[in-house]
């Protein structure tokens, strides 16, 4: 049976595994109970399909969505792979052909949702097809406290006892108290092998801006990646649709999508995402799950996510393919008002609403960091790394200055005028602007009134932000969001402790984004016309893009142009199926020119080594065709046997004798030999 690393290269097309992949794929191809958590996009579906080639029987998998489950099913049958899906959503021609399959011994996968183990008709079908193997996708769905929680979940533990066969689960948004709940409920409170791969996700660039004209900085964000496919995030239904339609009027291909539309209608978006390329849409957070596009470019926040979990996973969409991605999210101090007043308002327990702010508190420490992004995001999963160099602030490092003093001049006007006030009020304090409200409640005669003269009001408003992005001041909704003082705060208008802010926030944010581009200049045509190709095949097959190749793939064949199809299948992504249904017509674009024949023999040594010494064995029967002389009776090999001999590793004279039979042997035996010599 092949090796793990031999079915990657083969059926899936990649020439490495991924960091912490191999390890899992050994273990559950071992026949271990496995429980992993590795980033979105960091490959967790390879981590069961791999041990399904590998073991005997069915791989039964779990999960949630029925979308994501057919994009898997179509992936592998563009790789090869003999997949099927029994879901609500099949055709009775789909049934079909899955019980079709599974009957005649070759399907290797089944995916089913978590509900139809409820029927008492799937533990019998389980054990009649021989199931080998439970794999569990999204296991966080087990855990009773989260909010992706499935209830059938609850019964996969049931069924690994019925049927004693290895269960691997897996998932990116599992913390400890999760991961604790899933080993709990799926393997008994067992001892799975645990791999906890880290969160990181390099290829994802992170930004953030404040809000400064939100529509206009998303339409800017967007105009430098057009014709990239993208998410944007809003916080209501009604900006969905109103940001959605300023995006088609600036000629781009976007549509919206929120709970409140029709099934139908929201189905029809999803088919649209999947299927074209370059389609943003404009979504509140009902969109994203069970997205297994794995082109998805960029994502944008025009409000700021509710917590750091939910900014990781959101933007975990991003960038699937490994490819370069890139986020922006937006925020000011109303979506914090926002946010607090949300939690305030919760009626979960008081234990539960402090958790909430500490997690909403380390978004906004997120957002206002001073140093490298992915420092915090990964530091808050309990990761340390060195700056990463691809975030805005490893980019352009900020302009920091001290804050100090600015700092108490805003709280002691807070305190000064009772804690009853918004920002608004307090900025007229500080910079002296005599309104009647200020003059009403002798305000004017307040110390601090007009100490804070330097800075403008758009500048005091960056001030007053950041310092509640610093949970130094919080709205209090009792008070109708007049801002009050934290304990945090303490310290500095004491005297015992400074405190450094952003000078660049202050100031107005330019009015365009730059252009981000995939490739260089002048790779971009040929790109441009790789992606037309990919559309076009897509469309006649009735499948999304990515199924074809995804832009990755497209990426590394724009830069390297390969040549033949050798060079072909060393290109990332490009499997021995993929090849041989896709390989001349890639090639031919990139070439310009018709791709020369191959036979199909040779065509399956693409990009080995067994390649070049069938070639060269090609080359030694073109010579010795009528011997050494050139006046004997031509004689040549097929050139499925010129294969098999390029195969053969280190044979002897009388393995090579058998398989080239006597009269081949005794004209091409000794320089064969040689060639398979100096091959080693």
């Amino acid at each position: 049976m092949a090796t793990a690393s031999e079915l990657l290269s083969s059926v899936f097309g990649f020439d490495a595994f991924r960091p912490g992949q191999a390890e899992i794929v050994d273990a559950v191809a071992s026949g271990h109970n496995a429980l992993a958590i590795m980033p979105t996009g960091g490959g967790k579906s390879l981590c069961f399909q791999l041990p399904a080639l590998m073991r005997d029987g069915v791989t039964v998998v779990i999960s949630p969505l029925i979308a994501l489950m057919r994009d898997q099913v179509r992936a592998l049958h563009a790789a090869g792979v003999e997949a099927g899906a029994l879901t609500s959503g099949n055709t009775q021609e789909e049934t079909d052909a899955v019980f079709a399959a599974l009957d005649a011994g070759t399907l290797k996968l089944l995916y089913m949702a978590p509900e139809r183990l409820a029927s008492g008709g799937t533990l019998a079908l389980l054990r009649r097809i021989g199931t080998s193997l439970i794999a569990v996708d999204e296991a966080h769905c087990v855990s009773q406290w989260g909010h992706d929680f499935r209830p059938d979940y609850l019964r996969i533990g049931d069924l690994r006892r019925a049927l004693d066969v290895p269960l691997a689960a897996f998932t990116a948004t599992a913390d400890e108290e999760t991961r604790t709940e899933i080993i709990a409920r799926l393997f008994d409170g067992g001892a799975p092998r645990v791999f906890l791969h880290g969160f990181d996700r390099p290829n994802i660039h992170l930004a953030f801006a404040a809000k400064d004209g939100p529509r206009r900085q998303i339409l800017g964000f967007a105009d430098g990646r057009r014709g990239q496919s993208g998410i944007v995030y809003c916080g209501t239904r009604a900006k969905t649709e109103t940001l959605a339609a300023a995006l088609r009027e600036d000629r781009h291909s976007a549509c919206h999508y929120h709970g409140g539309m029709e099934a139908a209608d929201r189905r029809k978006v999803e088919a649209r995402f999947q299927g074209e390329d370059g389609l943003i849409v404009v979504a509140t957070v009902a969109f994203g799950m069970g997205v297994d596009k794995p082109d998805i470019r960029w994502v944008a926040h025009a409000d700021l996510p509710k917590s750091i979990e939910s900014y990781y996973q959101e933007i975990g969409r991003a960038g699937r393919d490994g490819a370069r991605a890139e986020t922006l999210t937006l925020f000011g101090a109303d979506d914090i008002r926002y946010r607090r007043s949300q939690i305030d308002e919760s009626p979960a327990p008081a234990e539960r609403r402090n958790a909430d702010h500490g997690r909403l508190n380390a978004l906004l420490g997120l957002a206002e960091a001073l140093k490298c992004r992915r420092q915090d995001l990964l530091g808050y999963f309990g990761e340390v790394v060195e700056p990463c160099a691809n975030c805005d602030l490893c980019t352009t490092p900020p302009d920091l200055f001290d804050a100090t003093q600015a700092v108490r001049m805003a709280l002691s006007a807070i305190l000064r005028s009772g804690e009853y006030f918004g920002a608004g009020h307090l900025i007229d304090i500080l910079t002296g602007n005599e309104t009647d409200k200020v003059r009403q409640r002798g305000h004017d005669q307040l110390q601090t009134f007009g100490v804070g003269r330097e800075f403008d009001r758009r500048q005091w408003q960056a001030i007053f932000r950041q310092m509640m992005g610093r949970d130094l001041i919080r709205p209090d909704r009792e008070r109708h969001g007049a801002l009050r003082m934290t304990h945090a705060a303490r310290p500095i208008l004491r005297g015992e402790a400074d405190i450094t802010l952003r000078r660049d926030a202050l100031k107005k944010a330019p009015s365009r984004t730059p252009v981000k581009t995939l490739v260089s200049e002048e790779d971009a045509p040929l790109l441009s016309a790789l992606k037309a190709k990919r559309r076009a095949l897509a469309e006649e097959a009735r499948v999304p893009a990515y199924i074809v190749f995804n832009d990755r793939t497209l990426i590394e064949m724009a830069e390297q142009r390969p040549a033949n199809m050798d060079e072909m299948a060393r290109i990332s992504g490009i499997g021995a199926t993929k090849l041989e249904r896709y390989g001349d017509l890639f090639l031919q674009v990139v070439t310009g020119a018709p791709a020369p024949g191959v036979h199909p023999s040779r065509r399956k040594l693409a990009g080995r080594g067994e390649g070049a010494i069938y070639d060269r064995l090609s080359e030694i029967q073109a010579e010795l065709a009528r011997g050494e002389n050139g006046t004997d009776k031509p004689l040549s090999c097929s050139a499925s046997l010129l294969a098999k001999v390029a195969a053969m590793g280190s044979p002897d004279m009388a393995m090579l004798g058998r398989v080239l039979g006597a009269r081949r042997a005794e004209r091409f035996g000794a320089a064969f030999l040689q060639v398979l010599q100096d091959a080693r």
